[in-house]
């Protein structure tokens, strides 16, 4: 009969045993170099408004990318898909896939462009143009939830400044 043999001790627990005490786990993580970094800020400022967005969003089975082709489709009626990849910086093959699905959806429609015969504008139809008002409606609001602790002023300045970050000089 084999004798039962000792458990050896997890890794975790050789590893917290084997450090002096200078080396255990901080009480509190130090973030200060992270907080001074414009791309940390900018990321965990989009992790908390993308976690809102997702959850208000979720009724109208949008995501931030789809909210964004809806938009500029509804405010440029007759764009090209081209156009819409250069506004957004979308890989022509994600847009395909995404104009599908809104066709399937009844939201979007594709028409001959009147000046090229190559290209086809998207239009919302009147069922993507009322999800679209609701989406943009539900967006307004929730920036305001998101940045009720920002100043009207404030909010606006920190978008001039956000776009300075991104937008050709």
């Amino acid at each position: 009969m084999l004798s039962a043999m000792p458990r050896p001790a997890r890794t975790e627990d050789r590893t917290a045993a084997a450090l002096p005490a200078e080396h255990s786990p901080p009480e509190s993580v130090d973030t200060s170099y992270l907080e001074t970094l414009l791309g940390y800020n900018a990321r965990r400022t989009a992790l908390a408004v993308i976690a809102v967005f997702l959850q208000r969003m979720a009724p109208y089975g949008l995501r931030p990318v789809d909210f964004s082709v809806l938009s500029v489709v509804a405010h440029n009626p007759g764009v090209t898909s081209r156009q819409v990849c250069a506004a957004l910086d979308i890989q022509p093959p994600n847009l395909v896939g995404m104009v599908k699905t809104f066709e399937q959806r009844g939201l979007i429609e594709r028409r001959p462009h009147p000046s090229d015969r190559r290209a086809h504008g998207l239009h919302l139809t009147p069922q993507g143009l009322a999800l679209q008002r609701q989406a943009e409606a539900t967006a307004s609001a929730l920036e305001s939830d998101v940045a009720a602790r920002l100043s009207a002023a404030e909010q606006k300045t920190l978008i001039s400044l956000l776009r300075r970050v991104y937008l050709p000089g």
